[in-house]
């Protein structure tokens, strides 16, 4: 005989978990009573809020390509994390959101801190579900597993009343994870494709998702360099490919460079691989036309409800990407300086003129470029100086990048932690402004308990640079709720025991960032940036005076 909770906790770790985060709460007492005994096989990371340990759980998802584990109590806790769960949704990525629950006995009333879970989280998971009986619970961790992780991969919310917890049961946990075989391509189908590509006169590729296999990106990275066909990936999925093959030709996402929105626009065939075609990736839907583009659009995905949503393909393909990247063929056509032009359009994308700061951002990340080891993982939030690692950086093979498609503040750091924590022995920054930091900053208190200590580098310009620019382009001058005043962060990150330290100048940062490096308890740079430094190729007085004279 078990109870609920050790029943839950021995069936998760019969499915692989490993790592949960969360924030304690005394609706799910018998979980962390479980929890005490597994330290070692499936580990409990304390957080600081809820938001935070959920943002960790998406980005585990993201990292690893199994569910990232998030425990939170009913109520606050649950309304805290649902960011988290936002997110997760956004990026495709695997998620299991744990909400303690209030007793069954006590549901309907509005009891202390009730919430109705499948209504809050109905239109932000995959799926939300309640579990009345103990007896269920395999049954119900073992769908939701395959729910988080199959079709298009994302967050499931399940929520778990006290008393259904504490009840004994002499059911028996899961023994193992269900295997779920990945959709391959129907035959007619890849033979259509292909024909559809060796047709075109300007083919693209392009790529997005977490769900691929080591082997998955080495057969379509082969494909591509065999059939020299241009690349492009979806927004903040650029590690999805190799930035170094001769065939990536950059991201279409925020701040999309100019060859990148002519590559979608003028190319005749889109083989569209593992992506969902969202606002960012189509620049608000204005490269393809709604509903049937002018592109001849090859469409696959692993979720059939993910075909035809927005765009109606000329062929849709039911289909995981690694098995449809392991059927694909080389293709041959007369488009070698198409590749070729969209490849010098990436590589000349990548030189910044010098940036009116203190701290040059353009001459840190050419460094950054030239140091970071090979399978850096790097990390951001939101805010314009996400420009820097996500336009600005070449992802290899082995190089990762957590950033959030939902366009959350705050992210970068708990992702962060969740790439320590999974990754121990590889190097992780954390890009993050003054504003976003400031989202989660309390974040370095589980870094520091965990020994999860990322590098953060810190763009402090004492403004939240995105609203400031929108502010400029549309009300120049009327300054408004965008300026910020902010604490000693050198002094924050030594309280929570970090190496800190202010660059005031670009000529200090190798340095500093080697200290950085070199530190055994992680560390913060807070580098000094101009207001002036909001975007790499227009100042904040050009963005104003541009404005002006609209008017």
């Amino acid at each position: 005989m078990m109870n609920g909770g050790r029943l839950l906790v021995e069936s998760l770790m019969a499915l692989g978990a490993r790592v949960g985060f969360g924030v304690p709460g005394e609706s799910y007492l018998a979980v962390l009573d479980a929890l005490h005994d597994t330290r070692g096989q499936l580990d409990f990371v304390l957080c600081r809020n809820e938001g935070g340990a959920a943002f960790m759980a998406a980005a585990w998802g993201k990292l690893t390509g199994q569910p990232g584990l998030c425990f939170v109590t009913r109520g606050p806790g649950a309304t805290n994390a649902s960011i988290g769960v936002h997110t997760a949704m956004q990026d495709s990525a695997p998620m299991l959101l744990f909400v303690g629950q209030v007793g069954t006995d006590m549901k309907g009333r509005e009891a202390f801190q009730e919430l109705d879970y499948r209504a809050v989280y109905g239109t932000m998971a995959k799926w939300a579900v309640e579990i009345d009986s103990v007896e269920r619970i395999p049954e119900i961790l073992a769908r939701a597993w395959v729910t988080a992780t199959t079709g298009r991969p994302g967050p499931v919310v399940i929520a778990l009343p006290e008393d259904m917890l504490a009840e004994a049961t002499a059911t028996a946990p899961l023994t193992a994870a269900p295997r779920i075989a990945e959709p391959a391509p129907a035959a007619a189908a890849m033979v259509e494709a292909l024909a559809l590509l060796k047709s075109a006169a300007r083919p693209l590729l392009m790529v997005g998702g977490c769900n691929w296999t080591d082997a998955g990106r080495r057969a379509l990275q082969d494909f591509a360099e065999a059939s020299d066909i241009p690349v492009v990936a979806a927004f903040r999925y650029q590690d999805s490919f190799d930035n170094f093959s001769p065939c990536y030709a950059g991201e279409a996402g925020v701040g999309m460079p100019a060859h990148v929105r002519a590559l979608v626009t003028e190319a005749d065939v889109i083989l569209a691989v593992n992506l969902r075609f969202g606002e960012m990736t189509t620049d608000g839907y204005t490269l393809l036309d709604v509903p049937v583009p002018a592109q001849r659009l090859i469409h696959v995905h692993g979720s059939d409800r993910e075909l035809g949503k927005v765009y109606q393909p000329a062929l849709g393909i039911h289909a995981g990407p690694n098995e449809f990247a392991a059927a694909l063929a080389p293709v041959r056509g007369n488009w070698a300086e198409w590749r070729a032009r969209a490849r010098q359009g990436f590589e000349d994308s990548l030189s910044a003129p010098p940036q009116p700061s203190p701290v040059d951002m353009a001459q840190v990340i050419a460094h950054l470029r030239e140091v970071l080891p090979k399978d850096a993982i790097l990390t951001n939030g939101a805010g314009n100086f996400t420009v820097w690692p996500n336009k600005f950086y070449k992802y290899g093979s082995q190089a990762r990048l957590l950033a959030p498609q939902s366009g959350a503040m705050g992210y970068g750091l708990p992702a962060a932690i969740a790439a320590r924590v999974a990754f121990p022995g590889r190097t992780v920054v954390c890009f993050a402004g003054d504003g976003d930091f400031q989202m989660n900053c309390q974040e370095l208190g589980t870094a520091m308990q965990a020994g999860a200590q990322p590098i953060v580098l810190l763009l402090n310009n004492g403004i939240y640079g995105t609203i400031r620019a929108h502010q400029e382009r549309n009300f120049p001058g009327r300054v408004s709720g965008t300026t910020l005043e902010n604490p000693d962060f050198v002094q924050l990150a030594q309280a929570y025991g970090y190496h800190a330290e202010r660059v005031a100048r670009t000529e200090d940062f190798p340095a500093a960032f080697a200290r950085a490096l070199a530190s055994d308890s992680g560390a913060v740079l807070d580098l000094d940036i101009s207001p002036e430094a909001l975007t790499p190729r227009q100042t904040l007085s050009q963005m104003r005076a541009a404005a002006e004279a609209k008017r």
